[in-house]
């Protein structure tokens, strides 16, 4: 068992002179630099007066501060808090205001997102938050990037850095990981050192990785398949990654070619779109070198057979699909090199090391081997549970260890596991979690809106996106495009409903539940006779 800082140190250790983080902006960070400029933060974080167990905002996109905040604030004995870069106001204030961050690291803006504005704007709610960190331009009463790295460096070898490190534990937490609820508010998975550490190792090691490995990282470092099997994966075993901040196909492709990327990571989204160039590129001619292509990860959503197929085929891009949740560290199931090509495109593989699964029913007792239930696992990667939620961890996690994840799956006599549908009424867009309740909480606080309630639709590029079926106020008109918009102020791009119908009733059981099932009826045939239409936000974005 390890802290991430030891990984860090023994990585560096071993290979001090190899690359760790390559980035396309042509910044370039060996391991033993990478090491030095964590130790360094960290100091000045101590500096700060961090604590160890305080809580340490990261709102950033793929970057390098991103990935040296991460050491650094695990060096110090503090929690990470990765905040998602297309978060609004009220939900950065939600995520802070919970997770009672004392530290903050953020981004001067992001993709249009102005986040000095934001944070000066609920600064005064957050009591607890005293330090903000400034990646950029900084505002009133913050620190900038840099001078807390200075800070830190005047105070190299004066020993207290070790001293907080020898605290240090590894069933200690260092990650809380925001997952939305689907009673509305997110909840924050606990993840520890080792839950992380051993996660990221065992990941990496199916992958069969080593230190001449390259990842191209487009997969966001907030959410675990960017921290935990991205960073950590690859730290682990001595690999280069490639932070890369906005995902484009053809870019990722052209980023391939100039690093000679080895190890490929994506949501099904990403590969089908990334097929797409390549195919392109063979017609008019302008063919994409990326022979060094060698494996990947294929996660966050179902994945098509076809898509798989595609990447092995076409891409040679030799792919692994891993199946877990946040709340499992994240990786359950791994398919492997080795396993019969139906075996690996037709199932999420076997569990990791260390980990067991089972099949449940409505009572969380298990069912005959081959027969639908709940997926559950048990093992070293269960969360701590969520942050001051208690009676949640308890709605998960039984007295015997078992995690119950919501998943219907199978397994087979063999250990494989095959996901079949979802307990719940979670939908993945583009490879992100969205639970509709936080959607329709949100919506219910629209002047004009009576209810609502919101369902997954296909979609032929993010897989599903969301529908609202919205009964508006007696006496009151709703415009299905002011819904769309009125969302799309308070809430992250992603759970933006994409389609909303008004209608005068929605259907409902005797008991008064809404029947989801009769609305995705509604919502197929309205498709089939074209009735359906697609609407963005205002603002022209996707």
């Amino acid at each position: 068992m390890k802290t991430l800082s030891s990984v860090l140190r023994d990585t560096t250790q071993k290979f001090p002179q190899r690359p760790a983080i390559l980035d396309p902006s042509g910044r370039a960070f060996t391991y033993a630099e990478l090491d030095l400029e964590a130790s360094r933060l960290a100091r000045g974080l101590l500096d700060l007066g961090v604590a160890k167990g305080d809580k340490v905002g990261l709102w950033m996109p793929n970057n390098p501060e991103w990935v040296i905040a991460y050491f650094a604030v695990a060096r110090v004995g503090a929690v990470v808090v990765p905040m998602n870069t297309r978060y609004k106001t009220h939900e950065v204030e939600y995520i802070l205001g919970n997770s009672e961050a004392t530290t903050l690291f953020a981004a001067d803006s992001f993709v249009g997102i102005d986040y000095l504005s934001m944070i000066d704007e609920i600064r005064p709610k957050l009591p607890n938050l005293k330090h903000v960190v400034i990646v950029g331009k900084t505002g009133k009463d913050m620190h900038s990037w840099t001078d807390v790295v200075e800070r830190g460096t005047k105070l190299l070898g004066d020993g207290k850095l070790e001293a907080r490190e020898r605290t240090c534990r590894p069933e200690d937490n260092v990650f809380i990981l925001y997952t939305s609820g689907t009673t509305g508010n997110p909840k924050g998975a606990m993840l520890s050192h080792h839950n992380i550490g051993h996660n990221g190792e065992q990941v990496a090691e199916v992958l069969h990785t080593s230190e001449e490995d390259v990842f191209l990282l487009a997969v966001p470092f907030f959410h675990c398949f960017g921290c935990v099997m991205g960073i950590a994966g690859a730290i682990t075993w001595g690999a280069s990654i490639v932070p890369m901040p906005v995902f484009k196909a053809a870019e990722a492709l052209d980023l391939v070619e100039r690093f000679g990327v080895t190890v490929l990571y994506g949501v099904p989204t990403m590969f089908v779109l990334e097929l797409e160039e390549v195919r392109k590129g063979r017609a008019d001619g302008s063919r994409y070198d990326i022979g060094t292509l060698r494996t990947g990860i294929m996660a966050g959503a179902p994945c098509p057979v076809e898509v798989m197929r595609g990447t092995m085929n076409e891409m040679h891009c030799n792919v692994s699909i891993a199946y877990g949740l946040t709340e499992a560290s994240p990786v359950i199931t791994m398919t492997r090199f080795d396993d019969a090509i139906e075996r690996r495109v037709e199932t999420v593989g076997r569990a990791l090391d260390g980990i067991e699964v089972k099949i449940a029913d409505d009572d969380w007792k298990a069912v005959p081997t081959g027969e639908t239930g709940e997926l559950a696992c048990r093992g070293y990667n269960v969360m701590m549970g969520y942050y001051k939620m208690p009676d949640k961890t308890a709605e998960c996690i039984d007295q015997e260890g078992w995690l119950y994840s919501g998943d219907l799956a199978t397994v087979d006599s063999e250990g494989y596991v095959r996901i079949v549908g979802r307990k719940k009424d979670m939908l993945i867009t583009g490879g992100f979690n969205v639970y509709p309740a936080e959607i329709e909480e949100y919506l219910f606080t629209h002047p004009r809106v009576l209810n609502v309630s919101v369902i997954g639709v296909p979609d032929p590029v993010f897989g599903e996106v969301a529908a609202a079926y919205v009964v508006q106020r007696e006496g009151t008109t709703v415009d299905p495009q002011e819904i769309v918009d009125y969302c799309a102020k308070e809430i992250a791009n992603f759970k933006v409903p994409r389609y909303v119908v008004v209608v005068k009733d929605l259907p409902m059981t005797q008991s008064g539940k809404i029947q989801k099932f009769r609305l995705r009826e509604m919502a197929e045939a309205a498709f089939q006779k074209g009735e359906m239409k697609k609407l963005s936000p205002s603002g022209g974005k996707k």
